[in-house]
């Protein structure tokens, strides 16, 4: 990824690397699209909070006029307001830059609290809430008056509960734990370690679509403040495919405003922060990706076409699927998989990894908090406040809960630690499935303990 050149705006024109850029030189192949599934709001776990506001991306939405005409027509906010509004989330982004913290890999930052300190002074605390729910709804569908696909009993909705395991073909992104799933029928063909958007930048929750896969896309730098500092970048120019000022990598496939599942990233980006509201792979990654999602999705498309169209790097391609694949952006912290109790963590500062959403997964699958052992409770209370967004002093994970890699060097001077393992033994194969021929970015496979080819799914 080029540093600099990556901030996401969602005004339509003012497209960045995670969002669609208009495509020049393009042909689209002769495939038809399926049903559109409807946005649908997040059951993402049942204490989460859903804020994500930060100044940045609120930075990137006031770029967008139908955005700000609709503060003003549905939250009445007055010019000078949204002018204040405009310079302080401004502002941000310019310190960001110049502090060379706009790309933090670092998960103790809570830029939605310091969003909320500016919007309350400016706007009062009943009108920052407004505009707070307003600009979350917004960041995750797109303008209200232009959802699509409101109808049927048909239509694919976000699964319902937490760790949900499909029974049809959908893609699901848990966020927390940089991992992304291709489900078909029912059954986990392939999982992904994948890059998620900055904490500056989350990426966003809920029901998204896969209608398109974009062969060599081009990119358009926003008419920001900004990228008139940037070398080599003029704003409103196209950054041809290929190039390397271009972040976007040989493939995108865009999931709705303002996300794209694209390549680009380096492997020492997978598994952390690396995009701006986007899933992140490897080249490798996004093409090996993209042929299944073409299986997948019954579209006729061979390998040596795939490969055609990448060799012809100044030449964009589109496909339409021939079905519509819905893709689950989920926020989930607690995930029972495979017997086992994964607690990640909350990256994004929601919340989470408290002991009403533990109990509710549990319950989930079948098991009473209270049911276990007391060694088995204290070790996954002490587990969530570890991996909480803000860990008290007093406690810490006990030394028999395992970390996801629990070795003899875990002695060494630490990397942060995103997840935290708890086997709790009675409850093998109950949860969501473990990661089946996981692909993690790095071209080597990985060791996978029991893990069996595509595993069906089934609810305990």
């Amino acid at each position: 990824m080029i540093r600099r050149v990556l901030i996401l705006t969602f005004a339509v024109g003012l497209l960045t690397s995670c969002t669609n850029a208009p495509i020049n030189n393009t042909n689209t192949a002769n495939i038809n699209t399926g049903p559109t599934p409807a946005p649908t709001a997040s059951p993402v776990q049942p204490s989460q909070s859903s804020a994500q506001i930060t100044l940045p991306l609120l930075d990137a939405l006031l770029t967008d006029e139908k955005f700000v005409d609709r503060l003003k027509s549905n939250l009445k906010l007055n010019e000078q307001q949204i002018d204040s509004l405009k310079r302080v989330s401004n502002e941000a982004v310019a310190s960001l830059r110049k502090s060379n913290a706009e790309d933090l890999d670092d998960s103790s930052v809570n830029p939605q609290a310091r969003a909320s300190e500016q919007l309350n002074q400016i706007l009062g605390a009943d009108k920052a809430r407004e505009l707070a729910s307003f600009t979350n709804e917004y960041w995750s569908k797109g303008d209200p008056t232009e959802a699509s696909g409101n109808g049927g009993s048909g239509a694919p909705k976000m699964l319902k509960g937490p760790n949900a395991v499909p029974t049809d073909t959908r893609v699901v992104v848990n966020i927390p734990a940089f991992r992304m799933d291709l489900f078909q029928d029912g059954s986990l063909v392939k999982s992904y370690q994948v890059g998620i958007g900055y904490p500056q930048f989350p990426l966003p929750q809920g029901l998204r679509k896969a209608q398109t896969i974009i062969f060599n896309p081009t990119w358009t730098p926003p008419d920001s403040p900004w990228v008139a500092d940037m070398k080599n970048i003029t704003p409103g120019e196209i950054v041809e495919a290929g190039s390397k000022l271009n972040p976007l990598g040989p493939i995108k496939i865009p999931i709705g405003l303002p996300s794209l599942i694209h390549g680009g990233k380096s492997p020492a980006k997978i598994g952390k922060f690396a995009s701006h509201g986007c899933v992140g792979l490897t080249n490798a990654q996004i093409k090996d990706f993209a042929m299944l999602l073409t299986k997948a999705s019954d579209t006729n498309i061979s390998e040596q076409t795939i490969n055609a169209y990448l060799a012809e790097k100044d030449h964009t391609q589109t496909v339409k699927l021939e079905n519509t694949i819905p893709v689950e952006l989920r926020y989930e912290t607690i995930v029972l998989e495979d017997g086992k109790l994964h607690i990640y963590k909350d990256v994004y500062a929601q919340d989470t990894n408290t002991e009403e959403n533990l109990r509710a997964v549990l319950d989930a699958h079948g098991v009473r908090f209270d049911d276990l052992t007391e060694q088995q409770r204290t070790e996954i209370l002490n587990a969530l406040n570890a991996m909480s967004a803000n860990p008290t002093a007093a406690a810490s994970p006990t030394p028999e809960a395992s970390p996801a890699k629990k070795t003899a060097k875990a002695k060494k001077p630490a990397k942060p630690q995103n997840e935290i393992v708890i086997d709790l033994g009675t409850l093998a194969q109950k949860g969501y499935p473990a990661p089946v021929n996981l692909d993690n970015g790095s071209g080597k496979p990985v060791p996978q303990k029991g893990t069996k080819t595509a595993t069906k799914s089934a609810h305990h």
